[in-house]
């Protein structure tokens, strides 16, 4: 991950991380990727980029017996990045749904002009 604004599929993976370690700091990179369903070596990636830019925070787990486990925090600076990344990803999202509601209503219209019975329309709306 560069220093630049990443992509919306990175930004939104940056997101999530984000949150998971907002919710659990003693959650390790192993259970991160599990949890979001991405590579361990993507997460080791972006979460080694979110500590270099500062917005995340690392410190070893003193009570553990492993040396390997660590307590992940969101630096301030980490907490305006999630808050502008979260808003970003909601106005995209949003401009997604607006889009689809759209085309359904649109489509909706091809139905109802095409000739099928209000019995078959019935039928269609039933299953959405």
């Amino acid at each position: 991950m560069s220093p630049q604004a990443p992509g919306h599929r990175e930004s939104e993976e940056v997101l999530r991380i984000l949150r998971e370690i907002r919710k659990s700091p003693e959650m390790t990179q192993r259970e991160l990727s599990s949890r979001l369903g991405i590579s361990l070596g993507k997460v080791n990636f972006l979460v080694n980029a979110l500590i270099q830019r500062g917005m995340v925070k690392v410190e070893n787990f003193r009570t553990s017996t492993s040396k390997k486990a660590y307590l992940y925090y969101l630096t301030p600076r980490g907490i305006e990045e999630k808050t502008r990344t979260t808003y970003q990803f909601l106005k995209r999202k949003l401009k997604e749904y607006e889009s689809l509601e759209e085309e359904i209503r649109q489509l909706r219209e091809e139905v109802r002009t095409s000739g099928v019975t209000a019995d078959e329309q019935d039928r269609i709306d039933n299953r959405l």
